[in-house]
């Protein structure tokens, strides 16, 4: 049984695709540029609601668990106001009530 040259070419062909995929990792890659997109969020928030879906579905078909929990995780709540100590631009030194340092 002998093989047509054309089924070689294309054997071939799919082998050669096979170890660029590998070697450059589009996937990996995508899922990186994603992560980097969302984490950062720089302009990509600024670039419209097509961008935006364009990068939360790379995150998506990259990282499916770990975007399942993002969506999963309760909304953060307002952080309480820090705590400003009246008298410290006055007095410097913390002294106790009899002027010890």
């Amino acid at each position: 049984m002998t093989m047509h040259p054309t089924n070689a070419l294309v054997i071939a062909s799919a082998l050669a695709a096979g170890y660029l995929a590998g070697r450059l990792q589009p996937w990996r890659r995508l899922g990186d540029w994603a992560v980097d997109q969302i984490r950062f969020a720089g302009p990509w928030v600024r670039g419209g609601r097509g961008r935006q879906a364009a990068v939360v579905l790379a995150h998506v078909l990259t990282a499916p668990r770990t975007s399942l929990r993002i969506l999963r995780a309760p909304a953060a709540g307002p952080e309480p106001a820090p705590v400003r100590d009246p008298d410290w631009a006055a007095d410097r030194t913390r002294t106790d009530k009899e002027g010890r340092v």
